[in-house]
């Protein structure tokens, strides 16, 4: 995706930041464990580890916001820890997944086009 390479890039160059939280890193990770299997997930691990993305922990607040929007909205639970890492850094997400249309009125969201 263009509009992806283009934040990552950004952020290479320190034009802006690109976080994401350890919750949605475990969520692609055993995606591409249980389609590929594991190794392709450590490969993929070692590939985002030298992206300019800051991994965010998932604190105690943080696990009961998302616990909250998740009660509440149409999301998965990952998601809703985007949207809880969104609404406290004030950012963007970029996403495809319709289902954060739910969300829309809790965070900005930009909306990559879907594959």
């Amino acid at each position: 995706m263009a509009r992806v390479q283009e934040v990552l890039d950004d952020a290479q160059h320190e034009l802006s930041s690109v976080f994401m939280c350890i919750i949605n890193l475990g969520e692609v990770l055993y995606i591409i464990e249980r389609e590929q299997g594991l190794a392709k997930a450590h490969e993929a691990l070692a590939a985002i580890q030298k992206l300019p993305i800051e991994i965010l922990p998932a604190e105690n607040q943080t696990v009961l916001d998302a616990a909250h929007i998740k009660a509440n909205h149409a999301v998965s639970y990952a998601d809703a820890f985007a949207v809880v890492c969104a609404q406290s850094l004030r950012g963007i997400v970029l996403t495809g997944d319709k289902e954060f249309e739910s969300v829309e009125s809790l965070i900005t969201i930009e909306w990559l086009p879907r594959r």
